[in-house]
């Protein structure tokens, strides 16, 4: 499959768990607005998943694959049977303890880093506290789902891995039916929230290691050992999570100072919500294949290719994140009034989230640039250097998110995320650079350039059709006004993708083939095993 192809493959599993992220927001807006069930629901949900990416995703994506791949053609399935053993026991020990901390000093933690301004409203304080205790089961779950994922990506089985998490935004809207069936008070709807986010964490592992299973790789719990290969991994992985959350850590920071604020936590996170559309559907896509496909490259001392996957990597991501920044910049109260505008949500919070999605946005190409980047870094098993820039990612969010919010409120916080976002970026950018790892192809380089050309001209033809028929995309009947998006959207995406076409930023012939590899079956995905060291 081609490198585009597994691409998409990754793409439209995230894009189905988007679409129902969707769903679940806009009845959580619906049932909940931005009142103070709400903040506590998604200030409580932060903090695991803020742990998720540290100790999950972040560390295991980054650390793990690598030196599971090296396991693998080193030694082979055995050898990397034992290693994952070794690791997940190590694992489950680390997720044990850690779990039974936070259950007993959770009131502490809440006043002091998930929400400490909710200790002036104690009925949220408590809601808060209660509703992080029912769902931090989730952060160990999810934290053996990354490591299971780690394998069938090293396995090239990327599409069940990446469709997952659907299962959470599938548990949660069914809750929120019922919730909303047979009205139940919003404090009731908290909790049962909380609770789905749990049993959605359990039944993610057991499809995985289902997954896992099915492929002919054993494994098993071990007795907990500290060997060569675990402490490497230890030793890269403290790093790996410190870069690899950082965005979380950014909107952590965000919703500490925005938690003085009533409504803000919610208006961070509908804003985050349409963001987090193009972020999952292009960047996660682009990171959860480069990383493997880098590392192998990489131990075949391959340059060529790893230069080629870089370049490849790069242009695509550019040329759909560019656009969609572009058109959430645009038209982001057409957007959220469409998607979130109903119930308790009115025109006042759509407004403010409008704005926020727009600070968003702006930061969204460097957020996939950096999903670009970091890989290059890992599959060296270089944690360190990410490790440094993402401290003064850190740095700069939180000052700038000090200094904006007393100013311009919550859109502040927004604006000091994106722009930690293109420090962090320029950083990873110039080191490679300088140091010769990655240097973009004059071909690459042209691209680039004709997709911020194209995205601006597309930018302009979007402002006009907005401004004729704005107020109708945000008073009209919901019918029309879900088939003037789907109009405007089609004409400017048709636009941008005729002008790409035209100018050589896509190639016909990879187009054909995308289209054609959807009506087959990918050998990577199927149910036979696959060989991880033959390129398909």
């Amino acid at each position: 499959m081609s490198l585009v192809g597994k691409f998409a493959s990754v793409g439209s599993a995230t894009m189905a768990s988007r679409v129902l992220g969707f769903v679940r927001e806009a009845l959580i807006a619906a049932l909940l607005a931005a009142g103070p069930v709400a903040d506590a629901f998604y200030a409580a949900f932060r903090f695991p998943n803020l742990f998720r990416r540290l100790l999950g995703e972040g560390a295991f994506n980054s650390a793990f694959i690598p030196l599971f791949a090296k396991e693998l053609e080193g030694g082979g399935q055995a050898a990397a049977e034992v290693f994952a053993r070794q690791v997940l026991s190590v694992l489950l020990v680390i997720l044990i303890a850690l779990s039974a901390l936070a259950m007993i000093f959770m009131p502490f933690l809440v006043g002091t880093v998930i929400a400490p301004k909710f200790a002036d409203t104690p009925d949220k304080f408590d809601l808060t506290v209660l509703l992080t205790r029912v769902m931090f089961p989730y952060l160990a779950a999810m934290s053996l789902v990354a490591m299971l994922s780690g394998v069938l990506n090293s396995y090239r089985r990327y599409f069940l891995a990446a469709l997952a998490p659907t299962l959470l935004n599938i548990v949660l809207v069914l809750v929120l039916l019922v919730a909303l069936y047979n009205d139940f008070a919003p404090d009731t709807v908290g909790i049962a929230l909380a609770a789905g986010v749990t049993i959605s964490g359990l039944l993610q592992f057991a499809l995985l290691y289902a997954a896992v299973r099915r492929t002919g790789f054993g494994l098993q719990i071990a007795r907990p050992r500290l060997s060569k290969p675990v402490r490497r991994l230890l030793w890269l992985a403290l790093p790996a999570a410190i870069t690899g959350g950082i965005t979380q850590l950014n909107l952590l920071v965000g919703q500490v100072i925005a938690s003085g604020q009533d409504g803000a936590i919610s208006v961070l996170n509908y804003a985050d919500r349409i963001e987090q559309l193009p972020l999952g559907v292009i960047g996660i896509a682009v990171g959860v294949v480069l990383l493997p496909e880098l590392s192998r490259a990489l131990k075949a001392q391959d340059i060529k290719e790893a230069i080629y996957l870089q370049n490849r990597s790069l242009e695509f991501g550019l040329a759909l994140t560019v656009p969609a920044a572009v058109a959430l910049i645009v038209i982001p109260a057409e957007l959220v009034a469409l998607l979130f505008e109903r119930g308790a949500f009115g025109r006042e919070t759509t407004l403010l989230t409008a704005s926020v999605l727009a600070g968003f946005a702006a930061g969204l190409p460097a957020f996939v640039l950096n999903k670009i980047f970091t890989p290059a870094y890992y599959a060296r098993e270089n944690m360190r250097t990410p490790m440094v820039f993402a401290g003064a990612n850190a740095a700069v969010n939180i000052a700038g998110s000090l200094i904006l919010f007393p100013q311009i409120g919550v859109l502040g916080i927004a604006i000091a995320t994106s722009l930690a976002g293109w420090v962090n970026a320029l950083l990873l950018a110039g080191a490679l650079f300088r140091y010769n790892t990655f240097r973009p192809s004059a071909l690459t380089g042209r691209r680039i350039l004709l997709i911020i050309v194209g995205s601006a001209m597309m930018g302009g033809l979007l402002f006009v059709l907005s401004g004729w028929i704005g107020p109708v995309l945000l008073d009209g009947n919901i019918l029309v006004r879900i088939g003037l998006m789907a109009l405007v959207i089609a004409v400017a995406g048709g636009f941008y993708l005729s002008f790409a076409i035209l100018t050589g930023v896509f190639e016909l012939s990879q187009l054909r083939k995308l289209m054609r590899r959807g009506r087959k079956t990918s050998s990577a995905d199927s149910d036979e095993p696959a060989n991880p060291a033959k390129e398909e």
